[in-house]
């Protein structure tokens, strides 16, 4: 500030780099969603490159619009540069909708057409809930400590944008290693790269140079053409109706939602950590908006608040970074240059990007929180390895169907789950935990975070609403479903009860914590 006045510059020198890597992350999702609904649903180009990537440009286009105004305000307000927030296709909401809506209509049906329809009709009505979670939202950021919030997404970088990732860059190492050590060069370790090169641009670049050079690459222009964004009413409206008509379709619908409001407020709480400010009611309406536009122009896929804003906040990004991608992703859209990059840009080469994105988002959480809070942090993690674990099992049986192999047990059959027992794969507790793992992480990292701070009611008040929740199935359920006093839905009750009621009974000293000074961290179990 100079004489003071302020000016915000949508566009800094370090956008260019911060562009790289959030480009790579939608490119990556693009690519896969694409890939299954053509290769596995059979959906034929016209849908998948002439509907499909360009509603979810559009709904790109629009949440960029969105947060770039948001970050303008939010700096000119407070005086100071800020960094926009992220936005992109929810990596495990659109897995979900591929496997939980799309996949099940075209499996019982064998027809493409009506499974792209349900789609957009699930992402309509998904975008309403998300909306509404702008009613809970600001409550919930109240309630819940950071290191619930932050250690849930702490699990998701760890186990899916991390884990998965690095493992392609070692089933591909000339590509993956080529790219991976330029992104822990100049983005981990913030050296500076021969002409200022940013270091998203030079990993792409040599990583798909290398692949060209081993036949793992080819430039090919099938596919690129002229897609314009059309408005699909009536195919919105025949979605619609068939959900309407197959109810049961909600009940994987309105988890996912809620998972994916939620994970808007928990990526709105990172960015605070980071040290930018956003007002999380407005943040969910525009994701619920924006997934709402993009179900209209053809897209089945949620878009949200992307996880990494503390990441591009390190680079120095203003709000060019997301301007970028909300012009480059529609106009490869539009124009079909999606199947021509799908072609030339190896997944182990963009991979190493994403692992950058978990590892800030992981080390910004450490420091953004109490040392003493790390152990709700740990615990809010775990949930997510059992999600990861059951996503690889239930591959394994498939390839193992796939493959040939018959007379295969079911995942869950008492027998298979008895014998993974015995040796030690504990199927049922990673089911459980598994099952609304974002919730189920939040929920224990704000119980343990609350306990360190002596706050029994807030602790008790979570373990409570876990208990509503599972007797409904929105955690720890395949399914939602009318109450049910299960033994984890009692057992959150217990707990519940003992957070309220002991500390009526022993209003001593030994209820408050008077650990080292939060500055210092601790080893856990000191006194």
């Amino acid at each position: 500030m100079q004489g003071g006045s302020y000016s915000y510059r949508l566009f800094a020198r370090n956008d260019f780099s911060a562009f790289w890597a959030l480009f790579t992350d939608n490119l990556i999702n693009l690519i896969v969603l694409s890939g299954i609904c053509q290769f596995v649903f059979q959906m034929p180009a016209e849908i998948v490159f002439g509907r499909i990537v360009p509603g979810a440009a559009v709904a790109i286009l629009a949440g960029v619009i969105v947060y770039t105004w948001l970050a303008k305000r939010v700096a000119e307000k407070e005086g100071r540069d800020v960094t926009a927030m992220p936005y992109g296709i929810s990596t495990p909401v659109m897995f979900v909708y591929l496997f939980g809506v799309i996949g099940p209509i075209y499996w019982s049906t064998q027809d493409a057409m009506l499974a792209w329809q349900v789609g957009i009709g699930a992402g309509f009505m998904g975008g309403i809930v998300a909306g509404l979670g702008a009613i809970i939202g600001p409550f919930l950021k109240r309630v819940t400590p950071r290191a619930g919030m932050l250690g849930t997404l702490c699990g998701i970088a760890l186990v899916f944008i991390g884990t998965v990732p690095l493992a392609t860059i070692f089933e591909d190492p000339f590509v993956g290693f080529a790219s991976m050590i330029i992104i822990l060069w100049g983005l981990v370790g913030r050296f500076r790269l021969p002409y200022n090169i940013p270091a998203g641009l030079l990993a792409l670049g040599v990583g798909t140079l290398v692949a060209l050079v081993i036949g793992q690459a080819s430039i090919s222009f099938d596919g690129v053409g002229f897609y314009p964004p059309v408005p699909y009413f009536g195919d919105l409206i025949a979605g619609i109706q068939h959900l309407f008509a197959n109810p049961e379709l909600f009940l994987v619908l309105v988890p996912v939602q809620i998972y994916n409001f939620i994970e808007t407020m928990n990526n709105v709480e990172s960015a605070e950590s980071a040290g930018d400010h956003y007002p999380v009611a407005l943040c969910q309406v525009t994701d619920g908006a924006g997934t709402m536009i993009g179900a209209l122009f053809g897209s089945p896929f949620p878009t949200t608040a992307y996880i990494g804003h503390p990441a591009y906040k390190r680079m120095g990004a203003h709000s060019g970074y997301v301007i970028g991608v909300g012009v480059i992703i529609p106009l490869a859209a539009f124009f079909g240059l999606l199947a021509f990059l799908n072609n030339l840009i190896p997944v182990a080469a963009a991979a190493p990007v994403l692992v950058f994105v978990a590892l800030s988002l992981i080390t910004n959480t450490a420091h953004s929180v109490k040392p003493d809070h790390m152990a709700a942090v740990t615990l809010a993690m775990m949930p997510h390895v059992s999600a990861f674990l059951m996503v690889k099992w239930g591959s394994l049986m498939g390839a193992l169907g796939g493959f040939g192999v018959e007379g295969l047990p079911q995942l869950g059959d008492p027998a298979l789950t008895a014998a993974l027992l015995q040796q030690g794969a504990h199927y049922s507790g990673h089911l459980a935990l598994s099952q609304g793992a974002i919730l189920t992480g939040l929920i224990w990292g704000a119980i343990v975070a609350s306990i360190i701070d002596g706050d029994f009611r807030n602790a008790g008040g979570f373990a409570l609403a876990a208990s509503v929740m599972s007797m409904f199935g929105i955690i720890h359920g395949a399914s939602l479903h009318w109450p049910d006093l299960s033994a984890i839905s009692a057992g959150y009750l217990i707990a519940a009860a003992f957070l309220f009621i002991y500390p009526i009974f022993h209003k001593d000293d030994a209820l408050e914590n008077k650990n080292l000074p939060t500055d210092e961290p601790r080893p856990l179990g000191d006194t």
